[in-house]
Protein backbone atom coordinates (compact mmCIF):
# COMPACT_ATOMS: atom_id res chain seq x y z
CA UNK A 1 0.00 0.00 0.00
CA UNK A 2 3.02 2.22 0.74
CA UNK A 3 4.59 1.63 -2.63
CA UNK A 4 1.34 2.42 -4.36
CA UNK A 5 0.85 5.71 -2.31
CA UNK A 6 4.37 6.67 -3.27
CA UNK A 7 4.04 5.70 -6.89
CA UNK A 8 0.83 8.01 -6.89
CA UNK A 9 2.79 10.66 -5.58
CA UNK A 10 5.74 10.42 -7.62
CA UNK A 11 3.33 10.25 -10.67
CA UNK A 12 1.60 13.20 -9.49
CA UNK A 13 4.99 15.44 -8.93
CA UNK A 14 5.80 14.26 -12.57
CA UNK A 15 2.48 15.74 -13.55
CA UNK A 16 2.68 19.20 -12.51
CA UNK A 17 3.53 21.81 -14.96
CA UNK A 18 7.45 22.59 -14.51
CA UNK A 19 8.79 26.41 -14.97
CA UNK A 20 12.09 25.15 -16.26
CA UNK A 21 10.46 23.00 -18.83
CA UNK A 22 8.88 25.95 -20.33
CA UNK A 23 11.18 28.89 -20.12
CA UNK A 24 10.16 32.49 -20.84
CA UNK A 25 6.27 30.98 -20.72
CA UNK A 26 3.83 33.47 -19.06
CA UNK A 27 6.89 36.21 -18.42
CA UNK A 28 6.06 39.51 -19.44
CA UNK A 29 8.68 41.50 -21.91
CA UNK A 30 9.43 44.88 -20.72
CA UNK A 31 10.39 48.07 -23.29
CA UNK A 32 13.34 50.08 -22.39
CA UNK A 33 15.35 52.79 -23.86
CA UNK A 34 18.62 53.00 -24.36
CA UNK A 35 21.40 55.75 -24.96
CA UNK A 36 25.38 55.58 -26.03
CA UNK A 37 27.05 58.39 -24.89
CA UNK A 38 30.91 59.29 -25.67
CA UNK A 39 31.77 62.07 -22.87
CA UNK A 40 35.72 62.05 -24.72
CA UNK A 41 34.95 62.65 -28.38
CA UNK A 42 31.82 64.81 -30.45
CA UNK A 43 30.04 62.21 -31.32
CA UNK A 44 26.17 62.51 -31.30
CA UNK A 45 24.52 60.13 -28.88
CA UNK A 46 23.06 57.00 -30.32
CA UNK A 47 19.70 56.07 -28.93
CA UNK A 48 17.81 52.19 -29.25
CA UNK A 49 15.23 50.30 -27.50
CA UNK A 50 14.89 47.16 -26.20
CA UNK A 51 13.78 44.78 -23.95
CA UNK A 52 13.76 42.95 -20.93
CA UNK A 53 11.80 40.05 -19.48
CA UNK A 54 10.36 40.97 -16.53
CA UNK A 55 12.85 39.77 -13.52
CA UNK A 56 15.64 39.79 -16.49
CA UNK A 57 18.95 41.32 -16.20
CA UNK A 58 20.25 44.17 -18.71
CA UNK A 59 22.77 41.83 -20.52
CA UNK A 60 19.58 40.20 -21.69
CA UNK A 61 18.51 43.15 -23.24
CA UNK A 62 22.05 44.27 -24.61
CA UNK A 63 22.29 40.65 -26.08
CA UNK A 64 18.78 41.11 -27.55
CA UNK A 65 19.50 44.33 -29.23
CA UNK A 66 22.62 43.25 -30.06
CA UNK A 67 20.91 40.68 -32.49
CA UNK A 68 18.67 43.05 -33.65
CA UNK A 69 20.43 46.08 -34.70
CA UNK A 70 23.57 45.67 -36.57
CA UNK A 71 24.84 49.20 -35.76
CA UNK A 72 25.09 48.28 -31.92
CA UNK A 73 28.14 45.60 -30.69
CA UNK A 74 28.95 45.36 -27.19
CA UNK A 75 31.72 42.71 -25.58
CA UNK A 76 31.76 42.04 -21.84
CA UNK A 77 34.77 40.45 -19.64
CA UNK A 78 34.10 38.26 -16.86
CA UNK A 79 35.51 38.52 -13.32
CA UNK A 80 35.46 35.72 -11.44
CA UNK A 81 34.77 37.76 -8.15
CA UNK A 82 32.82 40.55 -9.29
CA UNK A 83 30.84 38.77 -12.69
CA UNK A 84 29.90 40.73 -15.79
CA UNK A 85 31.86 43.59 -16.79
CA UNK A 86 30.89 45.84 -19.67
CA UNK A 87 34.50 46.35 -21.82
CA UNK A 88 33.42 47.91 -25.60
CA UNK A 89 30.33 49.63 -26.80
CA UNK A 90 30.19 50.14 -30.60
CA UNK A 91 34.10 49.46 -30.89
CA UNK A 92 34.90 51.66 -27.98
CA UNK A 93 36.77 49.66 -25.59
CA UNK A 94 37.82 51.00 -21.77
CA UNK A 95 41.14 51.13 -21.29
CA UNK A 96 42.73 50.79 -17.55
CA UNK A 97 46.09 52.81 -18.39
CA UNK A 98 43.93 55.33 -19.77
CA UNK A 99 41.34 55.46 -17.01
CA UNK A 100 38.43 55.35 -19.18
CA UNK A 101 35.57 53.22 -18.34
CA UNK A 102 31.83 52.61 -19.56
CA UNK A 103 29.55 54.02 -16.78
CA UNK A 104 26.03 52.63 -16.47
CA UNK A 105 23.61 55.26 -15.65
CA UNK A 106 19.64 55.14 -15.39
CA UNK A 107 18.09 58.80 -16.32
CA UNK A 108 14.77 59.83 -14.66
CA UNK A 109 13.59 62.95 -15.43
CA UNK A 110 16.83 64.64 -15.92
CA UNK A 111 18.70 62.94 -13.09
CA UNK A 112 21.25 59.88 -13.92
CA UNK A 113 21.69 57.61 -11.44
CA UNK A 114 24.94 55.44 -11.31
CA UNK A 115 23.60 51.70 -11.17
CA UNK A 116 25.24 49.78 -8.09
CA UNK A 117 25.89 46.52 -9.93
CA UNK A 118 26.67 45.43 -12.78
CA UNK A 119 24.64 44.69 -16.60
CA UNK A 120 25.02 41.06 -15.18
CA UNK A 121 22.82 42.14 -11.63
CA UNK A 122 20.57 44.65 -12.90
CA UNK A 123 17.13 44.12 -13.68
CA UNK A 124 15.47 47.12 -15.30
CA UNK A 125 12.33 48.19 -15.19
CA UNK A 126 9.31 48.90 -17.71
CA UNK A 127 10.15 52.02 -20.13
CA UNK A 128 13.91 52.90 -18.22
CA UNK A 129 16.11 54.75 -19.32
CA UNK A 130 19.57 53.06 -19.34
CA UNK A 131 22.58 55.77 -20.34
CA UNK A 132 26.10 53.86 -21.14
CA UNK A 133 28.51 56.72 -20.99
CA UNK A 134 32.04 56.13 -21.63
CA UNK A 135 34.06 58.07 -19.53
CA UNK A 136 37.16 59.31 -17.97
CA UNK A 137 38.12 58.46 -14.17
Amino acid sequence: MALRQAALLFLGFLLLPSHETTPNKGLVSLPIRLTVENELSNVTPESYSSSVLEGGVLLGALRRLQEAQLDFKFTVKEDPDFGVFLESVNGVAGDQHRHTYWEILSENSGEYTRLDVGIGCYAPKADEHIVLRFSKE
